[in-house]
């Protein structure tokens, strides 16, 4: 029997982004440095669904956001914001407590030897419905094996353009691709089957459970909130772990995802302090151990079942 492509030795941690690894929205520091209040543009951003209504124009809620980027940019208001610019503005994004080092703490796990010795490693995601480019130029962005989020692009490719041809740099003019919290669940489906480690895979090819670079079940999510429910429920049916977090002291926050947990959407919750020792710590790397363990019986197993045994004495 030939071996797959991938040897599904993998652990993958999904991170969202927003209210999980951060307390603020990422946008943040972009409205700091062009002196904008963050509130108008988000007032702003919930109104244009009814403003485009009225000429029978259907705006998705969760990325229109993205456009009034732009027009903010063809207005001036955001002069010479680049996708360099926004990375750069991304080291700027702050993070709850225990962030970074719950990466490497995870990680670390899988080095002790009885894990090493069998090749099983972590893997850290963020799948978001934020801008990638201040994913990757923060202080997380070394630790992420992929980031899946919205993207820009500066100056566009003109009519009869050729594929050798280099893109030219500029300011942010046009929507690259983007996720909401439907097509967040895409991501997933990519992660498992490979797709951004292997080229010549699409996320609609057919490819048997066994063949598929993470299976769900070496997965665990982490996200915030009821927005998250359709890939919470993914990662659930298919075998995966779901963790929901609320800020620290939010009772409110705290009641919705409880509410999450209370019917049945995730496996547990608790809050967004990732520090050594705390509950959300302690969750996630006791899920990270059992689903290494799960990993190393299973191939002791499988092995048994394929191992002639010799003959003994006496028989």
């Amino acid at each position: 029997m030939t071996k797959g492509l991938f040897l599904q030795n993998i652990i993958a941690v999904i991170w969202d982004f927003d209210q999980t690894l951060a307390p603020h929205y990422m946008q943040d520091p972009i409205f700091k440095h062009y002196g904008i209040d963050a509130d108008t543009f988000w007032k702003e951003v919930n109104s244009l669904p009814a403003y485009y209504a009225k000429n029978n124009i259907r705006v998705q809620n969760d990325t229109c956001y993205l456009g009034h980027f732009l027009t903010y940019v063809q207005q001036g208001i955001m002069k010479g914001l680049s996708n360099a610019k926004l990375r750069e503005l991304g080291k700027e994004i702050e993070f709850f407590d225990g962030i970074p080092d719950i990466f490497t703490r995870l990680t670390k796990i899988l080095e002790a030897s009885n894990y090493k010795d069998r090749d099983l490693r972590l893997e850290h995601y963020v799948v978001s419905t934020g801008l990638a480019e201040l994913i990757r130029g923060s202080s997380v962005a070394d630790y992420l094996s992929g980031v899946w989020a919205s993207e820009f692009i500066e100056t566009p490719a003109p009519p009869g353009i050729m594929a050798v041809d280099m893109p030219v740099a500029g300011e942010i003019t046009q929507i690259a691709g983007f996720l909401d919290h439907t097509t967040k669940t895409r991501a997933l489906f990519e992660i498992n089957k490979g797709i951004n480690k292997e080229e010549g895979i699409s996320v609609n090819d057919a490819i048997p459970e066994e063949e598929r670079r993470v299976p769900f079940s070496n997965m665990i999510y982490i996200a915030d909130g009821p927005s998250d429910i359709p890939t919470f429920s993914v990662v659930r049916k298919h075998g995966g772990l779901a963790y929901a977090v609320y800020p620290p002291g939010s009772t409110e926050r705290f009641a919705q995802v409880d509410d999450l947990l209370k019917t049945g959407r995730v496996d547990s919750c608790g809050p967004a302090d990732y520090r050594a020792g705390g509950q959300t710590d302690m969750w996630l790397q006791r899920q990270v151990t059992i689903i290494a363990n799960r990993m190393v019986e299973e191939r002791r197993r499988k092995l048994e079942s394929k191992t002639a045994r010799s003959p003994q004495h006496g028989e």
